[in-house]
């Protein structure tokens, strides 16, 4: 018998197109960043990029004020996933250990690798922390713990440039014993171009030579390699920080509509956040097709193991209020059939 394709779960556009009003996906709703996406546009495409990325790496490396050595290039956080993933597999490791709530990647890289999934974190060959976490946009527990533990820690930082409120806490100290993941595209609103990086842990060497032998030849092309050099220029982040000004000024009107509305609001530090809409199974996918067919997508979070619940990324007032009207337009709707078959 012939298996059923194998389908993965994320945000952004699916087999409809592209939704008019995106809530499903944590980009930067200010994006794209105008001088990343100029740099990116005048990239040169005909023509390999330097095999070793030379000058790239030499940038991130200053720029994060690391060794060039620590500095690994991935086709994307996902492609870095699988990689070191499988790595630890080829060491021998056994087990996995995941937050309570997490991206659906870390769990199928572990699957197809061969790693079984503990929740004990002491008997772990790899443990997965990510900060602000997805889908809550919340702090990662213990994370100090997690990474003093001497175990293979790798720490997801793709919303720490979207962190609308609080700080990391793990010290600098704490920094150097973990793997750092970064994909920049995100906070650049430019998720269509993959390209992540990541800071090795101090003394990593061997561990970074057995994953640069795991990578295939030129993981980043051309346009990637523009926007991770964007990425780091003063003006980029200049514009960043300011996006953040105007992402918490979205956030605090999203977070009134959505309470308004009668969900329930988790907390978040990041540019997104998580609702308990009031209703659940059935009647809440049957509303988010509805939603859906109207141009309007949410993020079902059962994928990350929270059913009931939706994640929002926070968009502009003109895509709040188009969720504001058709979501009461369907709860009239219902409430209609409910009176007529009474």
């Amino acid at each position: 018998m012939t298996a059923p394709p194998f389908q993965r779960v994320h945000g952004g556009p699916d087999s409809e197109g592209v939704p008019l009003y995106d809530f499903s996906t944590n980009s930067n709703a200010c994006g794209p960043c105008p001088g990343a996406l100029s740099v990116v546009e005048q990239a040169e495409a005909s023509r390999y990029p330097d095999a070793s990325y030379t000058v790239l790496r030499a940038q991130l490396a200053t720029w994060h004020g690391v060794a060039p050595q620590r500095v690994l290039l991935a086709g994307s956080a996902s492609e870095f996933i699988f990689r070191i993933t499988a790595w630890v597999s080829q060491q021998g490791g056994k087990e996995v250990w995941l937050p309570p709530h997490s991206y659906g990647d870390y769990a199928e890289a572990a699957q197809a690798c061969g790693l079984v999934q503990t929740p004990q974190r002491h008997s772990a060959q790899l443990l997965w922390c990510c900060d602000p976490s997805s889908p809550l946009g919340a702090p990662q527990a213990d994370l100090g713990e997690l990474a003093a533990s001497g175990q293979v820690c790798v720490l997801d930082r793709a919303y720490e440039p979207l962190r609308l409120s609080g700080a990391l806490a793990l010290s600098e100290e704490g920094l150097q014993q973990v793997w750092q993941l970064w994909s920049p595209n995100k906070a650049l609103g430019m998720t269509g171009v993959r390209a992540a990086y990541v800071i090795a842990p101090l003394g990593a060497d061997d561990a970074v030579a057995a994953l640069e032998r795991l990578c295939p030849s030129w993981p980043i092309g051309a346009h990637g390699v523009a926007l991770l050099e964007a990425w780091v220029q003063p003006a980029v982040q200049d514009w960043l920080a300011q996006s953040r000004v105007t992402l918490r000024e979205w956030k605090s009107r999203q977070l009134a509509m959505c309470e308004s509305l009668g969900w329930r609001c988790l907390p978040s530090t990041a540019n997104f956040f998580c609702v308990h809409p009031g209703i659940q199974g059935e009647s809440l996918l049957r509303a988010l097709g509805q939603l859906r067919a109207q141009g309007i997508k949410l993020r079902d979070t059962s994928s990350f193991g929270l059913p009931g619940h939706l994640r929002l990324s926070v968009l502009p007032p003109f895509a709040q209020e188009a969720l504001r009207v058709a979501w009461l337009g369907l709860r009239n709707t219902e409430q209609g059939i409910e009176e007529a078959l009474a």
